[in-house]
């Protein structure tokens, strides 16, 4: 009997936390979060997996910019090489990394390709740049990242003509807006 009220335990609590991680707000529903965005349905962080990503060009803000299938705005971080993240641990749950390989739909225009990371896993690359999502981005069409200088470094959307900062962006970062984690 114990270890069925064990079990159930777990079960309960597994529930909590998945109603607790999925109720950022009344109005999201499945599939709305960075984190289904990016197919991981467990967490933010990337999961292991062959499948890659489908990146399409959406206008956000006036801006011609690089997307998820979902619509998700995606996101290049300053630090980073073409051949390396410098979002890990902590900072990879606040910007999810994109997973690769990377198919193109009709307006993304730039080169695609992946890396490694330093966890095993294969993330997308626009134009040379490892490709984020941002957990603060709640719903498609939002690019609340853009500008922010947080996890070490300043956060861009990626634009289709690539890797460069709009005005309002830079001007944004300068002003020291953005969070410390």
């Amino acid at each position: 009997m114990r270890k069925i009220w064990g079990a159930a335990g777990l079960a309960a609590a597994a529930l909590a936390l998945s109603a607790c991680a999925s109720s950022g707000s009344s109005s999201a529903t499945a599939g709305t979060t960075p984190a289904a965005a990016n197919s991981s349905a467990a967490s933010s962080a990337p999961a292991p997996s062959s499948a890659g990503t489908t990146l399409a060009a959406k206008t956000i803000g006036g801006q011609q910019v690089v997307t998820n299938a979902a619509g998700f705005t995606l996101y290049w971080f300053v630090p980073d090489t073409s051949t390396t993240s410098k979002c890990t641990g902590s900072c990879a749950t606040y910007w999810p990394p994109v997973k690769g390989p990377a198919t193109a739909m009709s307006g993304v225009t730039g080169t695609l390709g992946t890396i490694t990371r330093s966890d095993g896993t294969t993330q997308a690359t626009y134009d040379g740049h490892p490709l984020y999502t941002y957990a603060a981005d709640t719903a498609p069409g939002q690019a609340k990242g853009n500008g922010l200088n947080a996890s070490g470094g300043v956060w861009h959307e990626m634009t289709v003509s690539g890797a460069t900062p709009a005005a309002a962006a830079s001007a944004k970062a300068s002003t020291g807006g953005g969070y410390g984690y």
